[in-house]
C-alpha cells in the first residue's frame, strides 16, 4: 500500500511540475505542441545558445512595476470593438505594418519606445508625415534610460522624447533618416555573432554623411529637420479597457513582460506561458486586439524580424496579465 501511495505522489509531482526541457529544441517544440493549449511552436534562433538570445531581452522591469510616469486619465468605456487593427484603422501609416530589427542586442526598450512614437506622428499628421524615429538617437544620448545594448527602462525613453526629443532613423544599412541603426540585422534561423560587446556612445551621435541636415540643426529647428519631441507622455491604467481604449484612440503603445523561455518557439497562435523558467524582461508595441477560437488576446509587433514568430508578430493572452504584459503600458502624444 505504501509503494502504491508513494508512485501516486511521484505521479502527482510530474503533473504538477512540467519537466525540465533544454531550451531552444525541438524537444521543447514537440511537448508545446502536444498540449491542449492555443498556440503552437516551431524553430526560431536555430544555432544560437540560450545566452546568446537572453541578451535581447534588454527591458528592466522596475519593482513593483513603478513607470515613475503619470497615469492617464481614465476613458470614460463605450464603443471599444470586439477586434481593432491599427494597420488597417490607419492604412496610410506604413510604420505600423513595419517590423524592425533590434539584431544581438539588447535595445527592445527603444525600439518598443521609437515604433508607437513613429505610428503616433503618422496617425496625428493624418497621413502626411511617415518616419522612423531613431532607435540609435535614443540608445546613445539617453544616459537615464539605461546602458544601450545592455537594457534600459521603456518609461525613461518617454520621458527623454518630451525632454530633449528624437532625430529620424531607419534600420541598420537603410541609409534613411539623419540616424539609421548601427547594428546590423540577426537571422534568427541562421548562427551568427552576437553583438553583446557593442557600446553605445555619443560618437555615434553625429549623422550620417548622405544627410543633408546637420545633427545641430535636427536640434535647433526641430520638424523643419525631420527632429521630433513629444507633447507628454503618460502610462495607462493596468485595466485592459483602457489600453484598448487608449489604442483606439491615439495609436499603438509600448508594453514590456516577462519572457520565458517556451516564448522564444513561438509561431503562431494565442500565446500563454506553459513550461521553462524566466529569462528577462522584454518591450514590444501593442497594436490591436482580437478572439482567436475563443481566446481574447493582443496583438503585438516584436522586433526580432520577420523570421521569427507570425512573420515578426504574435498575439497573446489578454485579459489576465499574462506575464505581466498588462502592468507597464507607456504612450504619448506628440508634439504638433
Amino acid at each position: 500500500m505504501k509503494i502504491a501511495l508513494i508512485l501516486l505522489g511521484f505521479v502527482a509531482v510530474g503533473l504538477a511540475h512540467p519537466p525540465k526541457i533544454t531550451p531552444l529544441s525541438q524537444q521543447m517544440i514537440d511537448y508545446i505542441n502536444n498540449l491542449d493549449t492555443t498556440w503552437k511552436a516551431g524553430p526560431n534562433f536555430k544555432g544560437r545558445t540560450l545566452d546568446e538570445v537572453k541578451s535581447l531581452m534588454g527591458t528592466w522591469i522596475t519593482p513593483g512595476r513603478k513607470t515613475g510616469l503619470p497615469e492617464m486619465h481614465r476613458y470614460d468605456i463605450k464603443d471599444v470593438p470586439d477586434t481593432f487593427d491599427a494597420r488597417t484603422q490607419w492604412p496610410n501609416c506604413p510604420t505600423i505594418k513595419e517590423i524592425r530589427d533590434q539584431g544581438s542586442c539588447g535595445s527592445c526598450w527603444a525600439f518598443g519606445a521609437v515604433e508607437a512614437m513613429s505610428d503616433r506622428y503618422c496617425i496625428f499628421s493624418n497621413g502626411t508625415m511617415n518616419y522612423h524615429i531613431s532607435a540609435e538617437d535614443l540608445m546613445t544620448c539617453c544616459e537615464s534610460c539605461g546602458n544601450g545594448c545592455g537594457g534600459g527602462f521603456p518609461e525613461a525613453a518617454w520621458k527623454y522624447w518630451v525632454t530633449n526629443g528624437l532625430v529620424t532613423g531607419g534600420q541598420y544599412n537603410s541609409s534613411e533618416g539623419c540616424q539609421p541603426y548601427e547594428i546590423p540585422s540577426c537571422d534568427h534561423h541562421v548562427p551568427g555573432a552576437a553583438s553583446q560587446s557593442i557600446v553605445m556612445t555619443a560618437s555615434a551621435h553625429l549623422q550620417q554623411d548622405y544627410f543633408e541636415t546637420a545633427f545641430s540643426l535636427d536640434i535647433e529647428l526641430g520638424p523643419i529637420y525631420f527632429y521630433f519631441t513629444g507633447e507628454k507622455v503618460y502610462t495607462i491604467s493596468n485595466d485592459p479597457l483602457q489600453t484598448q481604449k487608449e489604442i483606439q484612440e491615439n495609436g499603438p503603445v509600448e508594453a514590456d513582460f516577462e519572457v520565458y523561455e517556451d516564448f522564444l518557439n513561438y509561431k503562431s497562435g494565442v500565446y500563454q506561458h506553459e513550461t521553462g523558467s524566466l529569462l528577462g524582461g522584454h518591450a514590444v508595441r501593442i497594436l490591436g486586439w482580437g478572439t482567436e477560437n475563443g481566446t481574447p488576446y493582443w496583438l503585438v509587433a516584436n522586433s526580432w524580424n520577420p523570421d521569427w514568430g507570425d512573420n515578426g508578430f504574435f498575439k497573446i493572452l489578454r485579459g489576465k496579465d499574462e506575464v505581466g504584459i498588462e502592468q507597464d503600458i507607456n504612450a504619448g502624444i506628440p508634439k504638433n
